[in-house]
């Protein structure tokens, strides 16, 4: 068991840094999303410059990336601590890729993924708190931000375990920190809307 604590982590970067955007992108014979829109490779980006069906190939491999290492730490039975540090090396593997010289995406989804095998009421109360969001707002980085400032209390009044709500709340400050732009662009009244070029 020794050996999988600090395997996992290791192969959970690695599978996070396999980037959905790009590989959909190259298989569907898009444009690179690095190169196009907003230069971000991820789900958002994906849906502007190839369509709904390639961004939801995307968002569902972004989830994926995050859902599966976390998943495989659950049923290997490691403690709190090994899957929270599961759960972030995702998620770095997403942020800063090391197949793709470490330019990733914003790690909305990817944190997503995380959630529902780290703490799973989190994991259904975080994206039911995006699409409330969105709902109301219509802009996807502004959803995004809200629904992952939650998150660490989600995961706190429902799954108690500092390890968990410490890793997430970490992914929440990375991800605020890849949305610096988006958050420039709120204050300013300029960020796009769903629907529109964002």
């Amino acid at each position: 068991m020794d050996y999988f604590n600090y395997a996992l982590p290791v192969a959970a970067y690695l599978f996070g840094s396999i980037s959905a955007a790009i590989v959909v992108c190259h298989l569907m014979g898009l444009p690179d999303p690095r190169g196009e829109g907003s230069g971000n490779p991820g789900a958002t980006n994906v849906l502007r410059i190839g369509g709904k069906k390639a961004a939801a190939i995307t968002l569902a491999g972004d989830m994926l990336k995050g859902l599966i290492p976390v998943l495989a730490a659950r049923l290997l039975g490691l403690d709190d601590r090994w899957v929270a540090l599961t759960a972030l090396a995702a998620f770095l593997g997403h942020l800063y890729p090391v197949f793709f010289r470490f330019r990733g995406g914003k790690g909305v989804a990817t944190m997503l993924g995380t959630l529902v095998p780290l703490c799973w009421p989190a994991g259904l109360a975080t994206p039911l708190t995006w699409l409330v969001m969105a709902k109301l707002f219509r802009i996807s980085s502004l959803s995004g931000l809200i629904a992952t400032a939650l998150a660490p209390l989600y995961v706190w009044f429902a799954c108690h375990s500092r390890d968990l709500t410490a890793a997430t709340a970490a992914m929440t400050v990375l991800l605020f920190w890849r949305h610096r732009r988006n958050i420039r662009n709120l204050l300013a009244g300029t960020e796009g809307k769903l629907g529109k070029n964002q």
